[in-house]
């Protein structure tokens, strides 16, 4: 299986999690506002302070992102293009996105495909500081209660990364199994998750989420993903009857190629990270 070695020594357990309540919700949207504080305001009117959600149809001006990237110095496997700032509305194709906090405030880490004003097609990482909803939207949310995603230090990737945390229980909801991950470098994702469910006797789990990188992709009608650096987002998945039948995901690689489709399991290890929800159903 492919691997990038990574900058620092590889941490054990390879996923990292946190059993706890979740809630699916709708999220309205008020245009406007920068999408971090709408996102923000969208999960504390349900009651949560962190969880996932779709991004298909935002709009968005002013909107600022950056892609994948070779890596500037040994210090990192792989890094972020410059920021590129472009004109008008940026309509969003499909792309998720993990909310918690970083440095003690409310953060995002998005990634997603789009359109911009001019036509062009991209994608990449969405920056939440630089980015305005531009028109108003219900969006697909999963809240947590009991766990959280909080950025911290990664002394194996030498990134600040969305990892899962023990949360107090707000007491919000109760709505089945659920399960807050990260899943670390050199793991192949569609394994990770099948062993996961399998110690925890879960039959058939839903992802919700999904937003991390890989190493290139290997689809299962045969398309193959060269380059290394990613950014990916999951638009559906499904482990039913301990197998992945389903990673269905949107990504674009450092030469700003995009791709979609469905993962080839045992062949899609992570780059630097993967962050997302499962539901136990």
């Amino acid at each position: 299986m492919r691997r990038i070695e990574q900058p620092g020594p590889a941490v054990a357990p390879r996923v990292q999690w946190v059993e706890c309540h979740g809630r699916r919700f709708e999220m309205p949207l008020a245009a406007g506002l920068p999408l971090l504080e709408a996102i923000r305001r969208g999960f504390a009117a349900a009651g949560f302070t962190s969880g996932v959600l779709r991004v298909d149809g935002l709009a968005l001006g002013p909107f600022a992102y950056v892609m994948p990237a070779l890596a500037r110095d040994r210090e990192h496997a792989a890094f972020y293009s410059e920021t590129f700032r472009p004109s008008g509305i940026t309509r969003i194709e499909t792309g998720v996105m993990t909310f918690g906090l970083r440095d003690g405030a409310p953060f995002f880490h998005c990634h997603a495909l789009w359109t911009e004003a001019g036509g062009k097609r991209s994608g990449g990482h969405v920056l939440p500081d630089e980015t305005v909803l531009a028109e108003p939207i219900t969006l697909e949310a999963v809240g947590l209660d009991g766990a959280g995603f909080i950025a911290e230090p990664d002394a194996e990737t030498n990134f600040k990364l969305f990892g899962p945390v023990r949360a107090e229980f707000l007491g919000t909801c109760f709505e089945g199994r659920f399960f807050a991950l990260r899943v670390r470098p050199n793991v192949d994702l569609a394994e990770a998750l099948e062993g996961f469910c399998a110690e925890r006797g879960m039959k058939r789990a839903v992802i919700h989420g999904g937003v991390g990188s890989t190493i290139g992709a290997r689809f299962d009608d045969g398309r193959a993903v060269q380059n290394f650096a990613t950014e990916v987002a999951v638009r559906s998945g499904l482990i039913e009857g301990g197998r992945c039948v389903e990673i269905d995901v949107a990504l674009v690689d450092f030469t700003g190629a995009m791709a979609q489709g469905k993962l080839t399991r045992g062949d899609n290890p992570v780059l630097m990270t993967f962050e997302l929800v499962l539901e136990a159903r």
